[in-house]
Formats: C-alpha cells, structure tokens, sequence
C-alpha cells in the first residue's frame, strides 16, 4: 500500500469515527428529549397545572404545581458522583407547605457516600434514633437537644420498608421523600461512559403515592402540634 493510499484510508477511518460519534451525539440528544417529555407527561398526569421550573443544573429537572390543593414540588436527579460505583437516577417529591417542627429532621438510609440530592453530609448533629425507626437510618438535625415526634414520623414512614426510598426530609418549610429511580446500565457506562438508565420512566402512580406519603406525614405532624397547643 502506497504512502498515499495509507493517509488516505486513516484519513476515512477518521471521518467516519468522527460521523459516528456525532450520530451517537444527535441519538442520545434525541432519547433525552423524548425521556424529558415522558417523564413532564407523567407529572402532569397527577400534578396538572405543572410548571417546569428547572434551573439549568446538569442532570436536574424539575417542576412545581399543586396536588389536592397543596404546594408541591418534583424534582429528578442523576447523580454521577465518582464515590458512587454506578449514576443512579433519584426521584425527589416534596409537600412545600409548612409543618409544625422545631428544625431540620432529616433520615437517610444507608448513608455510605456523599450524595448531591441532599445536605445531610452538612448536618452537625446526629439524633438518637427511635426503635420504631428502619434499623438503616441514620437521623440528623441542625439543631442539637431539640425533640422531635419520632413515634409519628415512624408511623408514616412504611414506604422506607421497601429498599427504595432513600431519604426523608422534614423542616418547617414541607416534607420531602427521596425514591430511587435506577442505577445506570453497568455495560453501557463501564464501555462508553454513559449514564443510561432503561425503562427507569416516571410512574404517575408512584409520584401519587410518594405524595399521599410526604402529605400524610405533614399532616400528622400538624394535628399533633394543634393537640399539644
């Protein structure tokens, strides 16, 4: 093969890596959209005056609206810290109403690593945990010596049973419950690097139930307030 030949061929092999790569680019681009849409279509499924209120934060979309005549705020992470073996794709729901509590509670199962859904790695002080609890929760607060109605929180925290839902956030501000979607295809993101997530679509009934959840707990955690006044 001539000198001229061999530049030639490398140079064909170059064109048509770089041609593969930006039809990979347009694809994945193309997958996105459609996911974002899927995922807008299933909150407005239960949530119908949705607004989206995404900030432009990598891998973070979100919107707001109102469910039974509450605030209410969903939000989908990707998280791709390289602590973590895999991304994982979290689900977060949140009840924006207030609730009678004296600081932040906030219960993270299984906290191993940092997370970038939630500030409880910031959180000073670790709470003794009721036995009515999860056994893999871990409770903190920004306020040592403070009490909390531990025996309601359990009470309305079944959903953490499950092995999916990863944090519970309380403050006087709402209630947020932190589900997990999926974790990444190992393949595909050990190969290409890429965080693909499947069939990890929205579900409009576990958005309904993650906020009859956060809204059952509000609840409780205002009537028993109003008794103790």
């Amino acid at each position: 093969m001539s000198e001229l030949t061999s530049v030639l061929f490398a140079g064909a092999i170059a064109l048509a890596v770089v041609l593969h790569l930006a039809w990979l680019a347009r694809t994945s681009r193309g997958r996105a959209s459609a996911a974002r849409a899927a995922d807008e279509a299933s909150i407005r499924a239960v949530i119908a005056d949705a607004v989206d209120i995404s900030d432009g934060m990598a891998g973070v979309a979100a919107w707001a609206g109102s469910w039974n005549g509450r605030r209410v705020q969903i939000r989908t992470i990707v998280d791709t810290l390289a602590t973590r073996k895999l991304p994982t794709r979290w689900l977060s729901v949140t009840i924006t109403e207030a609730v009678a509590v004296p600081g932040t509670f906030d219960m993270m199962m299984r906290p191993g690593s940092p997370t970038t859904f939630s500030n409880f790695d910031h959180l000073e002080h670790t709470l003794p945990k009721a036995a009515t609890l999860p056994d893999e929760a871990v409770v903190r607060t920004d306020r040592p010596g403070v009490a909390f109605p531990q025996e309601v929180i359990a009470a309305h925290a079944g959903i953490f049973a499950e092995g999916r839902a990863k944090e519970l956030l309380i403050t006087s501000k709402g209630v947020r419950i932190v589900w997990l979607l999926a974790q990444a295809d190992r393949a595909r993101y050990g190969v290409f690097r890429q965080a693909v997530f499947g069939d990890a679509a929205l579900d409009p009934a576990l958005i309904e139930r993650l906020l009859d959840a956060a809204s059952s707990l509000r609840d409780a955690l205002n009537q028993r307030e109003r008794q103790a006044a």
